[in-house]
């Protein structure tokens, strides 16, 4: 946890601490009476540190169990706000957000996930209709409410000009990565991993197969890639200056500068990997001006994201004012460590 969140925690805890009241069984907190309960918590912590419980001290784990717990603090506020403003998701559009995420699975894959989440369907179907309330919330009180207008584009572009000059060509890659790396699973959503060598030359001659058939790039990338650091982004690498590629063999360098936008590589095999790219666009060296309608749209969704975190951060200062929140956990860590 960053410094500035325990001083900001810091006075709320203490103050919490010198209340005596019994907190209610199970209870973690209470946000307007409602309660979160320490199940809730300890599920998630059990989803997203499974792999590093055993070796986390008590110390670290309270700490992140007193993370999460904020977090669902932050988001029953959001909720209750959208209830009170009848923004609630419907039946329709919950099932319709879970279909579309069932839909990339097996029903028995799809049954995996659930356990590894620590999930029933229910469990799901709840959550989504918590978190698309809050979106619904968020797009009214906060997205909605956003205009970029010309003379800020301009501004960004006049006082970040030098960011627009490439200094030599550029390439907006994506890749699909296969290794052959044992391990016990892959962070993607079919969380599939080659295990050697033939399971991993197995797996990239399907993939290859599949594209050759039509099917996208980026949802092949996001079912069965194996790099953590894109899958979840559909395998995208940025924009990469081609003195990127100078380590790389004289064949790779060739193949990436003759594949023109929307191609896709043969089968790429490195020490240890397979992979396959695609080219989505290049870029020549030299100042970009701000005609150039990507120019605008990068300053738009920069200056709009700057916009949408400072206006969710000052809502929920605002809704988390006006709640009554009882931390009983944060209480109980300060009268045991305390003492």
């Amino acid at each position: 946890m960053r410094l500035a969140k325990v001083l900001y925690l810091l006075p709320v805890v203490l103050l919490l601490a010198g209340c005596k009241k019994a907190p209610p069984a199970n209870v973690a907190a209470t946000v307007n009476g409602r309660p979160i309960t320490y199940d809730q918590i300890d599920r998630i912590y059990e989803a997203q540190f499974a792999s590093t419980a055993e070796r986390a001290s008590d110390d670290l784990m309270m700490i992140q169990k007193l993370e999460i717990l904020r977090t669902l603090i932050e988001n029953e506020i959001m909720l209750q706000r959208a209830e009170k403003l009848g923004l609630m998701a419907t039946d329709s559009e919950v099932d319709a957000k879970f279909n579309e995420l069932k839909a990339p699975y097996t029903q028995e894959e799809f049954q995996k996930q659930l356990e590894k989440r620590k999930m029933t369907v229910a469990d799901l179907k709840e959550q989504l209709r918590r978190d698309l309330s809050v979106q619904k919330l968020i797009n009214r009180e906060i997205t909605s409410k956003i205009a970029i207008t010309d003379k800020e584009i301009t501004d960004f572009y006049n006082a970040n000009k030098a960011s627009f000059n490439r200094p030599e060509p550029t390439i907006h890659l994506a890749q699909i990565l296969v290794t052959s790396t044992p391990d016990s699973g892959a962070r993607n959503l079919k969380n599939d991993k080659a295990q050697n060598d033939q399971e991993a030359r197995k797996k990239i001659q399907m993939i290859e197969a599949r594209l050759r058939q039509g099917e996208d790039f980026a949802m092949l990338a996001e079912n069965y890639s194996e790099d953590p650091e894109t899958t979840a982004n559909g395998g995208d690498l940025g924009f990469l200056p081609l003195s990127a590629f100078d380590q790389s063999s004289p064949q790779v360098r060739q193949l990436i500068n003759s594949l023109q936008p929307g191609q896709i590589s043969p089968i790429i095999p490195t020490p240890g990997a397979y992979r396959i790219l695609k080219v989505y666009s290049k870029e020549p060296a030299g100042q970009r001006d701000l005609n150039d309608p990507r120019v605008q749209q990068t300053i738009r969704e920069a200056l709009l994201g700057r916009k949408d975190q400072l206006l969710r951060n000052a809502y929920y200062e605002i809704a988390r004012d006006e709640a009554k929140v009882v931390n009983y956990f944060a209480m109980n860590i300060v009268e045991k460590k305390g003492k």
